[in-house]
């Protein structure tokens, strides 16, 4: 992954609307920071989605993911030490997305439409999620969230692939679209040396999409052309006649379970041409040129120029599609040349109960897919055949628009004095070290009180300066917001913290306390950085 690191020393300017928030910064010196792209472009931003809500129904990996937990599991107890340091001058910048005041009391706490899950896969190939806020910014497209939830300290702090925010996540359900994260900014020395006192990340994302809006049947060509989401079923049909007539209207078809003892040659009276499944090796040893089988007709690509040019393009049985010529019932090739191969995609657990004659393979991506071969035969009797229509699906992808237009986004804040009251928001899931289990990860909770004057140290995560608070949240919470000035009336306040690591501090199996990064000028300085970078649409206009 490449890292653009500015110059230890130098000087940052807010620009836009972030000015007048962080002109108490403008002096500060800069930390050492880095970013790193998610989804660099909208075909990449397309997989990711896609990766988490499959179009068919078969696949939710939103539902599959389990609380990104180890590393907090192994440290269950920090010490206190003395007082934090500011550097700078305190600054604020304002929420976005404030919803009408009300002369009402609230007398309980209302959740923020801006806090979510992040979904990603681990270093270990791994479905996880962990808590995280949208957060105000130029474009209104950026998540704050803990360090540890985006780059993958266990391994060389690489940063997580297929990383989504879900705001309002429910049970596989999207309320408010998926995000697709574009590029992640975090403090140098979380990405390169894993220490804690730097376990904060804002990542931009694209704008929001929903799949799965409805879908809809299309052409074979329709299918092979579209971007986003599809999928393809099968089905068989009775005989040769039903099968030819899909195949002539432009579906696409396959004929399995040919009798050896009915094969002919191409030359007999009542030779009818089919595909034959074979493995990729003796595919790849034929060195004739590729055909189509297509409702009893073989076709050749490009071009045997004068043999009945036939411009829909007809398709038997497997993957391509181009210009092909048919063939004249005198051309017809030999039995066992090759037929055009097909290739799927498939889920993981379709990947390893696959038992075929196709060739599987994966990118190490969560991506997997298998490839089937085909040869040409010739039988004299169908009446034993398989007959295979596939039809194909394509599932329209809608823009919702920008994350803050649609949730809002929390306020921002640095360099605040000590014991501060916070309402903390996340989805805290784990067991306790006890083994109970208070929480299920399943809704979003709360918990607020006033932060500790002391600061909690711990050698294993390079902690020496951590703002603690008495909670009795597990992990699963990890990267959720620490709101100070919280409106439960407007659903809004001002982040000044995300939840890094939980304590047993009195040593009873039960976590007592979570805790946060300090929030200062170097966090305030990366804070604007990503705070100004555009993302955009991924959806084609």
């Amino acid at each position: 992954m490449k890292r653009i690191l500015l110059p230890a020393g130098g000087a940052i300017l807010a620009t836009g609307l972030l000015a007048a928030g962080l002109a108490g910064t403008a002096t500060a010196a800069v930390p050492d920071w880095a970013y790193d792209t998610l989804a660099k472009d909208a075909p990449s931003a397309y997989a990711v989605a896609e990766f988490w809500t499959k179009v068919n129904g078969t696949t939710n990996n939103l539902a599959k993911a389990t609380p990104y937990t180890w590393e907090t599991k192994a440290t269950p107890k920090l010490n206190a030490g003395g007082g934090y340091v500011a550097d700078g001058k305190p600054g604020v910048v304002a929420p976005i997305g404030e919803e009408k005041k009300t002369a009402a009391k609230v007398k309980n706490v209302n959740l923020p439409k801006s806090i979510g899950k992040v979904f990603f896969v681990d270093a270990d190939n791994n479905l996880k999620w962990c808590s995280a806020t949208s957060i105000q910014s130029k474009y209104r497209n950026l998540v704050a969230t803990a360090g540890h939830c985006v780059y993958d300290d266990g391994k060389d702090a690489s940063v997580m692939d297929n990383w989504v925010f879900v705001p309002g996540y429910y049970q596989g359900k999207t309320p408010w679209g998926i995000y697709v994260g574009k590029t992640a900014y975090t403090h140098y020395d979380f990405a390169n040396y894993e220490d804690y006192d730097k376990d904060f990340a804002f990542v931009t994302v694209y704008n929001g999409i929903q799949i799965g809006g409805g879908v809809k049947e299309v052409s074979y060509k329709e299918f092979q052309d579209y971007d986003g989401p599809k999928f393809e079923k099968a089905e068989e049909v009775k005989d040769f006649e039903t099968y030819d007539k899909l195949t002539q209207k432009g579906y696409v078809g396959k004929v399995e379970n040919v009798k050896a003892s009915d094969e002919v040659g191409p030359d007999h009276k009542d030779a009818t041409p089919i595909a034959v499944e074979v493995d990729k090796w003796a595919w790849e040893k034929i060195t004739s040129k590729t055909y189509k089988v297509f409702g009893g007709d073989i076709y050749e690509k490009d071009g045997r120029g004068g043999h009945g040019r036939d411009d829909k393009s007809r398709h038997g049985g497997h993957g391509g599609y181009g210009d092909w010529d048919k063939l004249n019932r005198n051309e017809w090739p030999a039995a066992g040349s090759k037929i055009e191969s097909k290739v799927t995609s498939v889920t993981k657990s379709e990947y390893e109960a696959y038992k075929g004659l196709g060739y599987k393979a994966t990118d190490g991506k969560g991506n997997y897919t298998i490839t089937e071969y085909f040869v040409l035969k010739y039988t004299k009797n169908t009446e034993s055949v398989k007959y295979v229509i596939f039809r194909h699906f394509i599932s329209p992808i809608a823009d919702v628009g920008r994350l803050g237009d649609n949730v809002g986004g929390q306020g921002f804040t640095w360099n605040q004095k000590p014991q501060q009251t916070v309402f903390v928001f996340g989805y805290p899931a784990d067991a306790h070290p006890d083994g109970n289990k208070a929480y299920t990860g399943v809704t979003p909770k709360w918990t607020y009180g006033k932060t500790n004057a002391q600061k909690y140290v711990q050698a294993a995560t390079k902690t020496e300066e951590h703002v603690g608070l008495k909670s009795s949240f597990t992990p699963g919470a990890d990267g959720g917001p620490w709101l100070t000035k919280y409106s439960s009336a407007k659903r809004l306040g001002y982040v000044n913290g995300v939840t890094s690591l939980f304590g047993d501090q009195d040593a009873n199996g039960r976590y007592d306390l979570i805790t946060s990064p300090y929030f200062d000028g170097e966090t305030a300085a990366i804070y604007t950085k990503a705070a100004n970078v555009w993302s955009g649409s991924i959806v084609k206009k």
